[in-house]
């Protein structure tokens, strides 16, 4: 089949190479001329702006946004629209907060232009392993985006999931979970890494991906990054957050649904990003004024 894919990311040009493997013909966009001329390379069309890109496709059209969310989509969708015609499919591929994606559905369905919200997972591997995609809308567009689908993700790999927002919902759960994989990981090693016995974190990390309960892709990875740097020393201690952490505490509110291990999550990366945080210097104060305990001057 034949798309345009807007936004040349980290993951945005892995997909279109991905596709163009498969077969299919891409239009390609970015705001920066580079990626563009990457993909180019690989056998997609190149286009300068929105405007030339939907004029090189043909009727009815697939236009796949891989983009930061907010105000990033809104300006695309916003400039796509009067482009579009009816029977035309816009399908956002990136971390978009739910809510936005059924307000852009029902905006477009006015104009009888189709919204489709793709979370993706997969990061910088998909190109090689393939892309998790869980979709959001219309039962009919999605159905004319399975080649592409298909082409995208691992056997399995996609599924429509439910209506308009359907899709994001998922990705945002799907994202907060991670969080706190991430962390019972980060606190397992640091609680090796202060034992009293010298454990290489690598080979702990690979013995526990033979067979074992905690056994994952996220440990595979973990496995990496202890073999290049055992005791991480290149990286600061500082972990930033892309929004959708955020996003599932509301909804755990919302809903008055308790999520501990997810908020604790996120509250650890706030923290990573303190030095000599005014938190810590009150509990030292207070430890010794009450008790007289000894503190570190600065």
């Amino acid at each position: 089949m034949e798309l345009g894919m807007v936004g040349l990311g980290r993951m945005g040009l892995n997909m279109t190479v991905r596709l163009l493997r498969a077969g299919h013909a891409v239009v390609a966009s970015d705001r920066s001329p580079e990626p563009v001329a990457q993909a180019a390379s690989h056998g997609a069309r190149p286009a300068a702006t929105l405007a030339e890109l939907v004029a090189a496709l043909g009727a009815p059209r697939v236009v796949w946004l891989m983009i930061p969310s907010g105000p990033p989509v809104d300006a695309a969708v916003e400039a796509l629209a009067p482009a579009l015609a009816r029977g035309d499919v816009i399908v956002d591929g990136g971390n978009s907060n739910w809510r936005d994606s059924q307000r852009r559905a029902t905006a477009l369905a006015g104009r009888g232009i189709a919204f489709v919200d793709c979370g993706t997972s997969g990061g910088i591997w998909g190109l090689d392993t393939g892309y998790c995609m869980m979709l959001g809308g219309d039962a009919a567009a999605i159905g004319r985006l399975a080649p592409a689908l298909d082409a995208l993700a691992p056997p399995d790999g996609w599924r429509h999931v439910g209506p308009p927002g359907a899709g994001h919902f998922a990705k945002m759960i799907h994202n907060g979970i991670e969080y706190g994989m991430m962390q019972a990981y980060a606190e397992g090693f640091e609680i090796l890494d202060a034992s009293p016995f010298d454990y290489d974190p690598a080979v702990l990390a690979h013995l526990w991906n033979q067979g074992s309960v905690v056994r994952s892709w996220l440990l595979e990875l973990a496995e990496r990054a202890f073999t290049r740097d055992p005791g991480l020393a290149h990286l600061k201690p500082y972990v930033e957050d892309s929004g959708e952490g955020r996003w599932t505490l509301h909804e755990a509110i919302d809903l008055g649904v308790p999520a501990e291990v997810l908020a604790s999550s996120l509250f650890a990366r706030f923290r990573s990003r303190q030095d000599n945080s005014f938190r810590d210097r009150v509990l030292a104060a207070l430890r010794q004024e009450f008790g007289g305990h000894a503190v570190q001057e600065r």
